[in-house]
């Protein structure tokens, strides 16, 4: 065992769900053999088309579902149920319309500290809510709040109670662009001050780039798959103003693009492959390709891709 590995914050191992059938005569297998990790401190997003699971993972992950088979193991225990050591950003805000901001964000701080008093609940939520820049509309309701600061509130009320695991299922998919951009950079920005582990599904390829470590690629359901785990070759501290500039950017937008576009759907032929692992899905590291005197070349669309087993 490598003591210098980063500590695997959750690992899901062989998970599998199924459905019954309409008619109630069988079950569907929405996806299956489904094997990663998330490490200590890490961002991973999963990209996939509708229907391939993408939500029901995150809800089996955040014990609001079961798996049919297979584990989660979340900082070295198997979940069972939902826990406030792993907090949920839905795609909707999520919040109770009689509350403010504040007693929104308050709700669930008292639940993780029922012991503490109120001015050492004010201050917990007042924290989160300078951070995600809404000083000033601690007493708005969610009537009087835009979509944005809707988000911005389920998002300070997700990290106020300090989980070691944040989830999101597209938070911010249903927001205009200008707003989403602004949210995802405030995201970058606390994730790192904090350290979060964080896991999000997404559709924006872009957003994964911006936001992830790594990128777990499922194929289309039903019978979906962990096709493979693509690492961010851009490097840190990339900005949504900035990220486009750096060598590697069009060939990692390019390797997804392709996927979602076309491997997605022929990934059965992969899977019929002796070389393929469920256990281990491929990691891949799409990068520019180098000229002789080591400057990325012109074409940025070639890819010089790299695939290994990830170790187990």
């Amino acid at each position: 065992m490598d003591e210098t590995a980063p500590k695997k914050m959750i690992q899901v191992e062989g998970l599998e769900r199924r459905f019954p059938t309409p008619d109630g005569k069988g079950q569907t297998q929405v996806f299956g053999e489904v094997n990663f990790t998330v490490a200590e401190g890490e961002f991973v997003c999963l990209i996939g088309h509708s229907g391939c699971g993408k939500t029901t993972l995150l809800n089996i992950l955040a014990g609001l579902d079961v798996p049919t088979s297979g584990h989660v193991i979340v900082d070295g225990k198997e979940i069972d149920g939902t826990s406030l050591d792993r907090a949920v950003v839905f795609q909707g805000h999520a919040l109770m319309p009689w509350m403010s901001a504040m007693t929104n964000i308050a709700f669930a701080v008292e639940s993780r500290w029922p012991g503490w008093n109120a001015a050492q609940v004010r201050e917990q939520c007042q924290k989160y809510i300078d951070m995600v820049h809404l000083t000033g509309s601690e007493d708005k309701k969610p009537a009087q709040l835009s979509g944005g600061m809707k988000q911005r509130v389920g998002i300070a009320r997700a990290f106020s109670i300090e989980p070691k695991i944040l989830l999101m299922d597209e938070p911010f998919s249903a927001l205009d662009a200008l707003t989403r951009g602004s949210l995802q950079d405030e995201l970058v920005t606390i994730c790192q001050a904090t350290n979060q582990t964080s896991f999000m599904i997404t559709h924006d390829i872009d957003e994964a780039i911006l936001l992830a470590d790594r990128i777990v690629l499922m194929t289309n359901g039903p019978e979906a798959r962990v096709c493979e785990i693509v690492e961010n070759t851009l490097p840190k501290g990339r900005t949504r103003s900035d990220m486009h500039t750096h060598a590697n950017y069009y060939p990692m937008r390019n390797h997804l693009i392709e996927f979602l576009v076309n491997r997605s759907k022929t990934f059965a032929e992969e899977i019929a492959a002796d070389t393929f692992d469920p256990l281990n899905p491929p990691v891949v590291r799409p990068s520019a390709a180098v000229s002789e005197v080591g400057a990325p070349s012109v074409s940025t669309s070639e890819l010089s891709a790299t695939k290994e087993k990830r170790a187990s």
